[in-house]
């Protein structure tokens, strides 16, 4: 069976698969969650420079015959043309089975101008959308071509600011953002203690507790934050340094020997993950599956996390759909990430579900849709009404 066509949109933002940003996962105003640009006191506290105006970009493969296929990523003012104009060409008239060949072509082919960052967006869609082609030609859900499930679920934990609500919710462990960032010196070291170490009296010892420092920072000052919060028993910190500074995290390893690293969403394809198992400076590896890459680039990765020791954990692994047949296909991957969307007494399912038919968690524990592909359940109709 032979590619057909392969078209991208973007979103109308809004619909039902807009993956955008609410001030209840990322901090809002007063914060720093989210905010890259910390670093400077005019900014830090402004809240969230995370979002973009540019909404996310729909990507649909076609095969001989009609049977089509949907991938998702974001940026889509820059990635749908990449999509389009770049990376379907190649791809018409291949295999549609083909999926570890057709990425290994986009690869190559982006490498001419660099095949991370945005690249790696458009990359991420159409890999997508060929995996979800692939599972509805051969009838079989997505998680079962990427080699069957690796467990019978998916432990889940929950990333959010209303604690008492996600314990409620009944998840073991808990991710908290980092509240300010490096600008604010010894205020943001004692405003992250008090969070950290409030949130483990409320949780308890029989939780786990992690902490989220996307604003990322030095090396110093991040070795200052791992000294204050050891007594806390944080299972592990993320994106804590800029993603390019592989020297920054061989700096860290060496000098926070005892706290478990975590990194990743900011990696783009499977080469940095590489770099990070030779050199042992992460114990934990969370690539994004809608931007790292995609699902052929998230096995790549699961296999190199294993062949070094170490784990993987999906970055908003159940989010979506694609993320949460990742998770329970690969044994290296051993927690799904929800980011919690919904309020103190508003059920799970009612907040943020960016593709209808997905799974949601109960009482911490995810099992996916066992339908054909990804499992999404939207027609041609309702995706063309949801295109800008």
């Amino acid at each position: 069976m032979k590619i057909d066509r392969i078209v991208a949109a973007p979103l109308r933002p809004g619909c039902a698969l807009d993956r955008a940003t609410s001030p209840r996962t990322s901090g809002g105003a007063g914060t720093d969650a989210g905010n890259t640009l910390a670093r400077y006191r005019e900014f830090s506290g402004a809240g969230s420079f995370h979002d973009t105006a540019w909404p996310p970009a729909l990507c649909l493969a076609f095969a001989e015959g009609g049977a089509w296929g949907m991938g998702l990523t974001d940026a889509a003012d820059p990635v749908v043309p990449l999509i389009n104009d770049f990376l379907a060409p190649l791809a018409v008239g291949e295999n549609a089975m083909a999926t570890e060949r057709i990425w290994d072509l986009m690869f190559r082919h982006a490498s001419r101008y660099g095949v991370g960052g945005l690249a790696s967006y458009a990359i991420s869609a159409v890999d997508l959308a060929l995996w979800d082609l692939k599972g509805k030609l051969l009838g079989r859900p997505v998680y079962e071509l990427m080699g069957g499930p690796a467990r019978d679920r998916i432990c889940c934990y929950a990333t959010g600011w209303e604690v008492d609500w996600l314990l409620e919710c009944g998840f073991g462990a808990i991710k908290l953002a980092c509240p300010l960032a490096e600008a604010r010196g010894v205020a943001a070291l004692d405003a992250v203690e008090a969070l950290v170490a409030g949130t483990r009296d409320a949780v308890g010892d029989g939780r786990e507790l992690m902490l989220d420092c996307w604003p990322v920072g030095d090396v110093e000052f991040m070795v200052r934050l791992a000294e204050r919060l050891r007594p806390y028993r944080l299972k592990w910190l993320e994106d804590f340094l800029y993603p390019e500074d592989m020297a920054g995290f061989e700096d860290m390893r060496r000098r926070a020997p005892w706290q478990t690293l975590a990194t990743g969403e900011r990696w783009f394809t499977h080469l940095p993950f590489g770099e990070a198992a030779a050199r042992r400076t992460i114990d934990i590896f969370q690539p994004d599956i809608r931007w790292v890459g995609g699902a052929t680039a998230c096995l790549k990765i699961g296999h190199i996390a294993e062949g070094a020791g170490l784990q993987v954990a999906i970055h908003g692994g159940v989010n979506d759909s694609y993320g949460q047949h990742a998770c329970h296909a690969m044994p290296s991957n051993t927690w799904g990430e929800l980011f919690v969307d919904s309020g103190p007494g508003v059920p799970l399912e009612e907040g943020w579900r960016p593709t209808p038919g997905m799974a949601v968690p109960k009482d911490g524990w995810l099992v996916p849709s066992d339908a054909p592909g990804f499992g999404v359940e939207l027609g041609l109709d309702e995706l063309e009404d949801m295109t800008a």
